[in-house]
């Protein structure tokens, strides 16, 4: 990891509230490299939940005209 698990609290906590049973998620799990506009990212926690995210064209954001 780039950044300690305290630098990443500290600096979390300097904008935000972080309560008990937060998850902080970070880093870019193997494969993560090739995804195209309509992919679908997938983050689980068993008995937890699941976060899906779709990758939006780059001009959806103002960039890649």
């Amino acid at each position: 990891m780039i950044f300690a698990i305290p630098w990443l609290i500290e600096y979390l906590s300097s904008f935000m509230t972080l309560e008990a049973g937060d998850v902080i998620l970070t880093g870019t799990p193997e494969g993560l490299a090739d995804t195209q506009p309509g992919d679908e990212i997938v983050t689980e926690i068993e008995g937890v939940g699941r976060l899906v995210n779709t990758i939006a064209p780059a001009t959806e954001y103002g960039r890649g005209r």
